[in-house]
């Protein structure tokens, strides 16, 4: 299942999304995933927590991400949370084009029974009502 964090640039969706899987992985019996645009928050996570950096990879656009994220998830079997700080940079998005690929995120967590937690800078107002129903925290 898909669980959106969204907010204005600066208001604190990083932090609140750490904390989410900070949380989670005291209660996790599988693993986590955590993807980044960059390692800078790597401190603030538990070791426990798989940080992948996702400027490392080549990645063109949303396609290709949805492709990594897929590969991924095929490789971690155990895989049960997986975390997108930073959300439209990592998928070369725009919040206006962004739709398609969180709904294809959605099916691709509920196939594999997998929670999918996104932060990214937007406004309740701006998603369609299918996302609005995703929002966990409005910033």
């Amino acid at each position: 299942m898909l669980h959106l964090i969204i907010g204005e640039k600066g208001k604190g969706k990083t932090k609140v999304i750490h904390e989410m899987a900070n949380k989670a992985v005291t209660e996790a019996k599988g693993s986590i995933v955590y993807l980044d645009r960059n390692s800078k928050h790597m401190y603030d996570l538990s070791n426990r927590i798989r940080l992948i950096d996702v400027s490392r990879y080549p990645i063109k656009n949303s396609d290709e991400f949805i492709g990594f994220v897929c590969g991924i998830i095929s490789q971690d079997h155990d895989l049960e949370q997986l975390y997108l700080d930073g959300f439209l940079d990592c998928a070369k998005l725009t919040a206006d084009n962004a739709e398609p690929a969180l709904l294809q995120l959605n099916s691709i967590g509920e196939m594999f029974g997998i929670d999918i937690n996104i932060s990214f800078s937007s406004g309740a107002d701006t998603l369609s009502e299918e996302l609005r129903k995703r929002v966990l925290v409005e910033l």
